[in-house]
């Protein structure tokens, strides 16, 4: 009887609870939860920087509506919610941002996290019976290779192994891995040095297929290690299958390895952060790729893929349990240095990111998440200029070179109309573009002289801050 009239009693404490959390929501403080994460090299820390200052400073940001019909009466920091996660550190890459001499800030080594509070005044009955709102926008800032990692929950070592031997085959920077593998007894004993070797070698190829402009760079902490560097969870290496492995043996024991840095790595991530995220922006350096070639635009297509596989958790059990009904509600895909084209080619750039996310982006869409695709510059480090080449006009860009410091205007060539002349031949396995070259300049930060209320200059930022909170700001 007891337990009963206990039942009963929190069944009304429960039922008061949600009556009160009823009457009272429009009045407490609502929150966004934003993640932003991106593939190598996207520009994260230069998107959240700018995002910030221009949050707090309008006078660059007419798209987005509740800034450019006074909705926003003020923004400011205030110290994070969440007290085990480093915050982002804002002050200082505003700092190199807007120094005399500018540099791009340091870009995302970990999970980082900073609160961007407005005070927003909604139009309507609403807002005039409950007065200016403050909204938190809770911006977190992680990196793409820890979201690649969901799609090693749904595969077996073997199979993670299998998969990875067979995609990196042909590839040159992996030659040396390969050839270590090819050269070990996964039935033999587990030997300690055997393991740490092939284990460096493996993460010596991920850095190397980074910067050669693969994106299918997981385990994704192999590249950003932390405190975890040298642990047993990361001490392990696909290796080719032999016939029943024995207990104790080498493939045994990196099959354990491989289950504990799912288990104690990536379910931590998605269960602590990613499983909270309300918005998401996914920055991809689209161009990067189009100049690494018709291989690293195939193998980003794949690897954005898997990152919208982690926003349908139906396929996942344990991500559907995690989530409880829960969906990430709005994902936009941005394709990040547009400043490096003349505007003119900005809807080239659009579509063909639009083609790369089109099948993933599908399935999202029917599981409930709004996607878009955009392409933007978080901070314009050019200028548009017309050349006169030989004859030819070039629609070009100019802007300070990284390496030297020296003014230059650059052509990168046309992108196609139609995106299929781009993914085709990559779907295709083909080497090289056959009738083009794409270019790419790597171009410093300008520097940058702001009037009162304007935050640093951009390209469709306000934008994609529309599609990404505005609804939330009205």
């Amino acid at each position: 009887m007891g337990l009963i009239i206990s039942d009963i009693a929190d069944g009304l404490i429960r039922s008061v609870e949600t009556v009160t959390d009823t009457v009272t929501a429009p009045f407490q403080p609502a929150s966004i939860r934003l993640g932003v994460t991106g593939l190598s090299r996207a520009g994260k820390t230069v998107f959240i920087t700018s995002l910030v200052a221009n949050l707090m400073n309008r006078g660059r940001m007419p798209q987005l509506v509740a800034a450019a019909h006074g909705n926003i009466q003020t923004a400011y920091l205030q110290p994070q919610p969440d007290d085990t996660v480093p915050r982002f550190e804002y002050e200082s890459h505003l700092g190199a941002l807007t120094s005399p001499l500018p540099t791009w800030p340091d870009s995302t080594r970990t999970v980082s996290q900073l609160r961007l509070s407005l005070k927003v005044q909604s139009r309507g009955l609403m807002g005039a019976v409950t007065g200016p709102q403050t909204v938190h926008l809770d911006i977190v800032d992680y990196p793409g290779e820890w979201l690649l990692d969901l799609a090693l929950l749904d595969k077996s070592y073997a199979d993670w192994s299998d998969d990875v031997l067979a995609r990196i085959t042909n590839r040159d920077v992996a030659a040396d891995f390969l050839q270590l593998e090819t050269q070990t007894d996964a039935s033999a004993k587990l030997d300690e040095p055997t393991a740490q070797a092939l284990a460096q070698a493996f993460t010596r190829y991920l850095k190397a297929a980074r910067v050669a402009g693969f994106y299918d760079c997981t385990p994704g902490r192999f590249l950003l290690p932390g405190e975890l560097e040298g642990s047993p969870a990361l001490t392990f290496a696909p290796l080719s299958q032999s016939d029943s492995p024995p207990r104790k043996s080498l493939w045994r024991e990196m099959e354990r390895r491989y289950e504990a840095y799912k288990s104690r790595i990536v379910k931590p991530f998605f269960r602590d952060h990613f499983a909270k995220i309300d918005r998401q922006v996914v920055l991809v350096d689209a161009l990067g790729a189009i100049h690494k070639g018709p291989q690293a635009v195939e193998d980003m297509r794949l690897a954005m893929a898997d990152i919208l596989g982690a926003f349908r958790p139906g396929r996942n059990a344990w991500l559907t349990s995690l989530f409880r009904g829960k969906r990430v509600e709005r994902i936009l895909f941005a394709a990040t240095k547009a400043d490096h084209l003349h505007h003119r080619q900005h809807p080239r750039l659009t579509a063909i990111m639009q083609a790369l996310i089109r099948d993933a982006s599908d399935r999202a869409n029917f599981a409930g998440a709004k996607t878009a695709a955009m392409s933007i510059a978080a901070l314009r480090a050019t200028v548009e200029e017309t050349v006169d080449h030989k004859g030819n006009v070039l629609d070009c860009v100019r802007g300070t070179l990284l390496d030297g410091g020296k003014q230059a205007a650059f052509y990168p060539g046309e992108l196609p109309e139609d995106p299929a002349h781009l993914l085709a031949p990559a779907r295709d396995g083909a080497d090289a573009w056959l009738d083009a070259d794409y270019q790419i300049m790597n171009f410093a930060p300008a520097p940058l002289t702001l009037k009162p209320g304007e935050g640093p200059p951009h390209i469709r930022l306000d934008k994609a801050a529309e599609f990404l909170i505005g609804d939330r700001l009205r």
